[in-house]
């Protein structure tokens, strides 16, 4: 090795050790050093009724209060609002249970209407359910995502829907977790993702949704 190359090798061997513990550390043992990056922009949106539907995910009263989720209590107000001023436009809802959950135990302001659909299943209400097919059926081309948990059924259910090719609609005033970095780490997803995810979806506040 010519002494030009080693003195090369040698520095490099040096750099490596002298930057080689930020490279290297794993998320976990960095943690702290993580700055939080600004958050997502939020945008007023415009939504045509007839192809529209709000989604109203596995709230429920033995578990949405303020004893148990208080978050998730707190939102209940501006999720009825919503789901009051969807369906005065005719907007299409539709509900979703967890396994071993009831639509009876949906707290009485958001409990749904006779002929409002609800699915069954785990964070993707997508999975192993009919829930695209109600969707296709009534020609919907948005839905506004609301619900609980935030990392669970919102971020899955709306990157499902977006990847179905589903404009997807999330007011982050609607939806909730068990603590608040849960609901912004789901909100920085969304509006982050691959590019199949995060391009169709759109961050808003209930307020700055128009019909």
């Amino acid at each position: 090795m010519s002494g030009y190359r080693l003195r090369a090798f040698i520095t490099l061997v040096i750099l490596l050790f002298t930057c080689g513990p930020s490279i290297a550390d794993d998320i976990v043992s960095s943690w702290s050093s993580v700055q939080v990056p600004p958050p997502p922009a939020l945008k007023t949106v415009t939504v045509d009724p007839s192809q529209t539907a709000l989604l109203v995910l596995d709230f429920s009263k033995s578990t949405c209060n303020m004893e148990k989720r208080p978050r998730c209590a707190a939102t209940l107000p501006t999720v009825t609002k919503l789901l009051t001023e969807a369906r005065s436009h005719h907007v299409s809802i539709v509900y979703s249970t967890v396994p071993n959950g009831s639509i009876q135990d949906s707290p009485t302001a958001l409990a749904p209407l006779p002929g409002e659909p609800v699915v069954t299943s785990g964070p993707d209400k997508f999975f192993r359910t009919d829930l695209e097919t109600i969707l296709k059926a009534k020609n919907i081309q948005t839905v506004v995502v609301t619900g609980t948990i935030a990392p669970g059924a919102v971020l899955y259910t709306a990157s499902a829907a977006a990847l179905r090719g589903f404009a997807v609609v999330v007011p982050v005033d609607t939806m909730s977790a068990n603590d608040a970095f849960s609901e912004l780490s789901t909100a920085w997803v969304l509006a982050h993702a691959a590019v199949s995810v995060s391009s169709r979806v759109t961050l808003t506040r209930s307020d700055m949704i128009n019909y």
